[in-house]
């Protein structure tokens, strides 16, 4: 331990001096700093609980106590008494001077006598409220070099900071959150992210959240299979593996216990039991491995912001509703129905995808998110259409959302579903579901106009002066509204029409549809198209509840 000086501290008009401690132990350093005060306020305490000599810590000076001799003095009987002191107290520093020298935040002795004295008055509340703990990697490193060295568990002689309170907490604790730090931690040169524990200590947990910790270097994790139903492991791994089954690496085959195997394996790994939820976000996995297959009872898995360019493996989750993987390097949905079959949530946020034709025998599926994504083609949408449980959809973000009338669009493809289908996050309102009715007539007229024009036989166009024949025509039953918004669309003009409906005559049904007789609508006399901007015009006003679009057809009728 060494001790140096500054002058950067005043007050008012006077300079005060400020010592700068820089403590070694091991590989670990850490600066503290002092006034003389301070000093003199931790000696005044040792003079009192350990009965230290009074004369030990150098005298005050009043007249030329800024001196530049006076205080390299002073700085090396600072650091003779720092030096005397630790010496006196071999086994572990009082407490004092633990905090004076900041043993508490960075020595294993101090931290351990910290974390058990805190336990000592809190730990059966903690305990009984059901909160979460948090500790830091750096505490956990402390522990388990405290547990190898095998050195008496209170070695201060204070009952209170006995390492056997920290035990027994940890063996009763049910929830459990690590944090370290990305860098050098606080004042010193310990990089918590790198620093190993083990947490076999902890024999009941239901949920552990683990962040900017080396997963590498934490050992016993597995201990808690039986137990563990939450995972929470971020800023930390680099594959699965490396968390879920880390005994892996040991051996060339393995299997999950009670998996059929059809060649010899060398290790037969427990699963993890009861584990429901695995968050495994912001990690840099660059792979979804077979260590899955060690989560049989998987409901909710978390693998946003990492490196995943497929999906695979996911067959052997039987139980998984809830799938993110928003974030990573996927481009493409092949097949992805034979790897999750039965999900409901999936959110593929923030990918590479341009086509969805993976999606479209997800049939479970209620909540999908692909926004962020590169889809521009409204048609990439019929393969979500069909989806009978879907209810929400995200697209925003995509090429397609700035396509002009994108949301009826994207609505009309959901056809009847159109009104149980919320899109970016808004409910689809009586006007947009309107207009897609207005676009699904579109769309019949225009299948009506391809199996024409495919028919082999053709059906002279002119007036009929005699009965209409069924086999001859096809009937498009439409309501009044929808008539009246393709007029609007048209704005009465005719000519821009027959180009988009193709509605070679039009009837006009009864009043009500009650009025209909059994035999069928009785058409009102048939207008020839030509005349239509004469007959539409008045008709857009009309009190009729519903039309009857004819359109020639050779073979058949076709019920809509």
């Amino acid at each position: 331990m060494s001790l140096g000086k500054c002058f950067g501290c005043k007050k008012g008009f006077e300079e005060r001096e400020v010592y700068i401690i820089q403590v070694s132990i091991g590989n670990h350093q850490w600066v503290v700093k002092h006034r003389y005060s301070d000093f003199h306020e931790l000696h005044e305490k040792l003079v009192s609980e350990k009965r230290i000599d009074k004369n030990l810590l150098p005298p005050k000076k009043i007249i030329g106590k800024n001196s530049k001799s006076l205080v390299e003095k002073r700085q090396k009987e600072l650091e003779v008494y720092l030096q005397t002191l630790l010496l006196t107290f071999p086994l572990a520093a009082p407490k004092v001077l633990s905090q004076f020298l900041h043993f508490h935040l960075y020595e294993i002795i101090g931290i351990t006598a910290a974390l058990a004295e805190e336990l000592f008055h809190k730990g059966e509340q903690l305990l009984m409220a059901g909160e979460v703990f948090n500790i830091t990697p750096l505490q956990l490193y402390a522990i388990t070099q405290q547990l190898r060295r095998g050195k008496p568990t209170c070695a201060n002689g204070d009952a209170k900071t006995d390492l056997g309170h920290i035990l027994d907490f940890t063996c009763r604790l049910k929830y459990l959150k690590i944090t370290g730090t990305s860098g050098p931690l606080g004042t010193s040169n310990i990089q918590e992210h790198l620093l190993p524990f083990d947490l076999s200590i902890f024999k009941s947990l239901h949920q552990i959240q683990i962040n900017h910790c080396g997963a590498k270097v934490i050992k016993g994790l597995t201990s808690s299979k039986h137990t563990l139903a939450t995972l929470s492991v971020q800023f930390s791994a680099t594959s699965m593996m490396e968390v879920l089954v880390p005994e892996a690496y040991e051996f060339d085959q393995w299997e999950p216990e009670g998996a059929p195997s059809s060649c010899p394996v060398t290790a037969v790994i427990p699963t993890w039991r009861t584990l429901t939820t695995l968050d495994m976000s912001h990690n840099s996995i660059a792979r979804i491995d077979e260590s899955v297959k060690l989560m049989p009872k998987i409901e909710f898995l978390d693998l946003s912001h990492n490196d995943v360019p497929l999906v695979e493996n996911l067959q052997h989750l039987y139980n998984l509703v809830h799938l993110d993987l928003s974030y990573n390097k996927l481009a493409t949905l092949e097949g992805i129905h034979t790897k999750i079959g039965n999900i409901k949530t999936l959110n593929l946020a923030g990918n590479h995808l341009e086509r969805l034709n993976g999606l479209n025998k997800l049939y479970s599926l209620v909540n999908l998110d692909l926004s962020n994504n590169k889809v521009d083609q409204i048609d990439e949408i019929k393969n979500i259409g069909g989806l009978p449980c879907l209810e929400k959809v995200v697209l925003s973000n995509n090429p397609l959302s700035i396509i002009p009338d994108y949301r009826t669009k994207v609505l009309a493809q959901f056809g009847d579903r159109a009104s149980e289908v919320c899109l970016d996050y808004t409910v689809t309102t009586e006007k947009e579901l309107d207009t897609v009715e207005v676009l699904k007539a579109i769309q019949k007229a225009k299948d009506a106009k391809c199996r024409m024009n495919n028919s082999d036989k053709k059906v002279r166009d002119g007036w009929i002066m005699e009965p209409v024949k069924e086999c001859s025509f096809i009937f498009l039953t439409f309501p009044t509204f929808i008539i009246r918004r393709m007029v609007y669309l048209s704005q009465f003009n005719w000519g821009h029409v027959p180009s988009i409906y193709h509605f070679h005559y039009i009837f006009l049904q009864s009043i009500t549809c009650s009025e209909v007789q059994p035999s069928g609508p009785q058409p009102f006399p048939i207008f020839k198209h030509n005349i239509m901007p004469n007959i539409l015009c008045p008709l857009y006003h009309c009190r009729f509840n519903h039309f009857v679009l004819c359109v020639p057809f050779q073979q058949q009728i076709i019920h809509f």
